[in-house]
């Protein structure tokens, strides 16, 4: 039995998991009282109770629970972005190149953004085999439903009076400052950061990211891309698929943990496109997945996929 304590269980992230692990007989959860759930000193004693522990926390309280930890025995995936660009902790893509076996090793896990996630699954394969240039300027469009803005977001898009501006979708990240931006650089190993395009619609979850390439800045063509793409995306976590319909929903993935990496275009314009659950592959079912390659099991365990 795997004792797990999910520090911050009342988010989105948090509640997911929770939810998630509360079925599974292998996982005994490790439970606050309401009164305590921001008590420093009994999320020390549960944090160092536990086997393993999910950071749902802002970035500053995510420091301040490691701080706590004094059983090196206890293993932390951190959902905050407090540490995704740090050479202390583990990135947790597992399907980007030699990541699963470092996360197996690893007591300190940094989950990965959701944009990031849909990013880095297109684009680090292609900069680590040379057809995309660690200098090249990128572009990325990220799609999101609205429950990745959190419980305030979700109850100004759920009110019933609420602006009309929300049934429209709505670009973010203006300033080009987004909080992922630095993990998507690092990760796939650019040298400067993509220009960001992400934007919120009216729908619940789902996310669908797109990388748009010339070809002129490829080394390669588009069977290329999809040849990579095959060979490197054949699990039941991420795969290799395109659609034929001419369309794609961005939540074509929404309530799944699954991911699909798709190429679109011709020889002149290339798309890249990663469709999944901004709650799923993008967040919850994310740490679920590295925290079931830390215990050595089945990385599909609890997940819909």
């Amino acid at each position: 039995m795997t004792n797990v304590f999910i520090d911050g269980s009342a988010g989105t992230t948090g509640l997911k998991i929770f939810d998630l692990l509360a079925k599974r007989p292998d996982i005994s959860l490790i439970r606050l009282p309401e009164e305590l759930r921001k008590d420093p000193a009994a999320r020390a004693d549960a944090i160092n109770s536990a086997d393993i522990v999910f950071l749902c926390l802002p970035d500053a309280a995510a420091r301040e629970a490691v701080s706590f930890i004094r059983n090196k025995n206890t293993a932390v995936i951190d959902t905050s972005t407090a540490h995704r660009t740090s050479d202390d902790w583990e990135y947790g893509f597992a399907e980007l190149s030699c990541r699963r076996e470092r996360i197996a090793a690893s007591k300190r896990i940094a989950n990965p953004g959701c944009h990031a996630s849909g990013f880095l699954a297109l684009t680090e394969p292609l900069v680590r085999e040379g057809i995309i240039k660690p200098d090249a300027a990128l572009t990325c469009f990220s799609l999101t439903g609205y429950s990745g803005g959190g419980k305030k977001m979700i109850a100004e898009y759920e009110d019933k009076n609420r602006s009309i501006e929300l049934s429209a979708p709505r670009q973010y990240g203006l300033a080009q400052t987004h909080k992922h931006l630095p993990e998507m650089q690092k990760i796939a190993g650019l040298s400067i950061s993509p220009a960001f395009c992400p934007i919120v619609a009216d729908y619940f979850c789902g996310m669908q990211v797109t990388v748009p390439l010339f070809a002129k800045d490829v080394k390669g063509n588009i069977e290329d891309i999809k040849a990579i793409y095959a060979e490197k995306y054949n699990s039941k976590i991420v795969h290799f698929e395109n659609s034929e319909a001419g369309l794609i929903a961005a939540n074509a993935y929404a309530g799944r943990d699954d991911m699909a990496v798709s190429v679109y275009g011709n020889e002149d314009r290339i798309l890249l496109v990663s469709t999944f659950d901004n709650l799923g592959k993008g967040a919850s079912g994310a740490a679920i997945q590295n925290m079931n390659i830390l215990l050595g099991i089945d990385e599909t365990t609890g997940l819909i996929v």
